[in-house]
């Protein structure tokens, strides 16, 4: 496994020129309201009883995907590439195709169906204001907070860097890890409340192929921790079984 936080020091230390060169960052956002940057947490309710299989992880939906084979070979650093503006690269595109797939189904995400930021059945998470308080929100607050806060981010030159000369800053691996565990959530949220809206669209190979390789770029590179993506053991997420499926056939390594 390539270790981008091991790796940003001999990075920097290199002062290698960038050759990837990031698409502009879009202007269309679909959201308006600056946010705080303090990390959210989670809040785990006591478990549910038995429930019923979800649809995405049932066949045949749980086999759909554009990709063949191991989501790995489409992760790996190009040669020459700064592993930082890799990850830059595969982060913006990461954020810019799930705010594109949330704006398909974001009229099924209200405040009435989705009162809370749930990735199932007994997890939620909560948002910390600027008093440092844990706040539930509903779905769609908390997702507009979410893409908002990242699009400030890509906006940022401090934190993105895009023009030639600019180095990237010593806090971004912490700022991408944060980042990635955020993206995480919002995909967490439309597979357990939105994925019939998915498979109404018939983008089920296309949302499980993205979401397969942000799976995958995150552990090659050490941006995800499995506890987050599997949830604790008395509230599971949803998304850690499917992780679990996808290991099993073979798209995914542990």
């Amino acid at each position: 496994m390539s270790s981008f936080l091991g790796s940003i020091g001999r990075s920097m230390a290199r002062g290698t020129q960038r050759v990837q060169k990031r698409s502009p960052t879009p202007s269309n956002s679909t959201v308006t309201s600056p946010i705080d940057t303090v990390a959210p947490s989670s809040i785990f309710a006591p478990p549910p009883p038995p429930a019923q299989k979800p649809l995405y992880l049932s066949s045949p939906f749980v086999e759909a995907a554009l990709v063949k084979g191991n989501f790995k070979t489409i992760v790996m650093l190009p040669k020459y590439v700064d592993i930082m503006e890799w990850v830059a690269v595969n982060v913006y595109d990461f954020y810019n195709n799930l705010n594109e797939f949330y704006g398909t189904i974001a009229e099924c995400c209200t405040s009435e169906a989705c009162p809370t930021m749930a990735a199932g059945s007994s997890l939620s998470y909560t948002w910390i204001n600027q008093e440092r308080k844990s706040v539930h929100l509903p779905a769609p607050t908390y997702i507009d907070y979410v893409m908002a806060w990242i699009q400030t981010l890509l906006n940022d030159e401090n934190v993105f860097p895009t023009k030639s000369g600019n180095d990237f800053p010593q806090g971004f691996p912490s700022t991408i890890k944060h980042v990635y565990r955020q993206l995480l959530r919002v995909f967490a949220h439309i597979y357990h409340a939105h994925y019939p809206q998915i498979l109404h669209l018939r983008s089920e190979p296309h949302f499980n192929s993205l979401f397969a390789h942000f799976l995958a770029f995150g552990r090659e590179y050490e941006l995800l921790e499995i506890k987050d993506v599997k949830g604790a053991s008395s509230a599971p997420v949803g998304i850690g079984a499917l992780w679990e499926k996808w290991k099993e056939m073979g798209l995914l390594e542990g």
